[in-house]
């Protein structure tokens, strides 16, 4: 089964996975094993990179994953073309795919899987794609094959912790660009101050597992999908301009236009009085 899936997984261009018991994972949510029917058996854990040349550019106002589409599309597409497929091979044996809403700790079991270490910015650290991968699983009752070792942790050089604006600003930075509603003289300051409309990649960018990856060009993601209709820099008129299916598409389309187009705006009025991003 792991030959077939691993088939699949490589067709898609998905390079970075592996197996482990799912009693070795950390449970979260238990109503979702429970609504799969899969309460033993295996994770098969996918870190999916992201990063493109566009993600390099040095006028991205937004955080690298939001550059391209949303990354929950490629993987409903990819449950939606994985899942009937081993199904139909394996009828005797239960499967469930899983993003971002998932029923195990997937940093934690990722690590155990042995896809990478645990930086101090609680991000998993790949060799080959450093922490700009979307991590998914796979869920199944049937036993894998695996090799289990304790979760790592990085070298702890402090550098993430260091440039995170936390302190400075008083809350998180990406959480800031996704609040809604007016933003006070003091959060607005903030924004402005480092130039983000969407996210904050500040961690990400400073970690020496970057620079590594960045240096020898592994980190560029080989999914064509995350290469599609990249917006490294927004602004007022690009927003403005999208249709709503475009802009359904994009991964700050949930907090709705009015979000986006506020910190947008604020930005705009900073760069026309002639400000300069710290």
């Amino acid at each position: 089964m792991f030959a077939f899936l691993s088939e699949i997984l490589q067709k898609n261009h998905i390079d970075c996975f592996a197996a482990l018991p799912l009693s070795a994972c950390r449970v979260t949510k238990p109503y979702l094993l429970e609504r799969a029917g899969i309460t033993s058996g295996s994770a098969v854990i996918l870190a999916v990179p992201y990063f493109t040349p566009a993600c390099a550019s040095p006028e991205r106002n937004l955080s690298a994953y939001a550059v391209g589409y949303n990354y929950h599309a490629f993987f409903d597409a990819l449950f939606e073309e994985l899942l009937p497929l081993l199904k139909e091979r394996y009828p005797e044996h239960r499967f469930a795919g899983f993003a971002d809403h998932s029923p195990i700790a997937e940093i934690e079991a990722a690590s155990r899987a042995g896809l990478g270490v645990i930086g101090k910015n609680g991000l998993l650290l790949t060799e080959r794609y450093s922490s700009y991968v979307f991590l998914g699983e796979l869920l199944t009752d049937a036993p894998l094959p695996y090799i289990l070792v304790e979760p790592r942790f990085c070298e702890s050089c402090g550098l993430c912790q260091k440039i995170c604006p936390m302190e400075k600003i008083g809350t998180c930075l990406s959480a800031l660009t996704q609040k809604k509603g007016a933003l006070d003289e003091a959060e607005i300051v903030a924004l402005r101050r480092y130039g983000s409309c969407w996210g904050c990649d500040l961690c990400q960018q400073v970690c020496p597992h970057t620079v590594r990856a960045i240096q020898s060009g592994s980190i560029y993601t080989p999914i064509p999908y995350f290469h599609e209709n990249n917006i490294p820099r927004l602004n007022l008129a690009i927003l403005d301009a999208m249709e709503e299916d475009e802009f359904q598409k994009r991964a700050y389309s949930w907090r709705k236009r009015e979000t986006i187009r506020r910190n947008l705006l604020l930005l705009q009025e900073k760069d026309e009085k002639g400000e300069h991003h710290a």
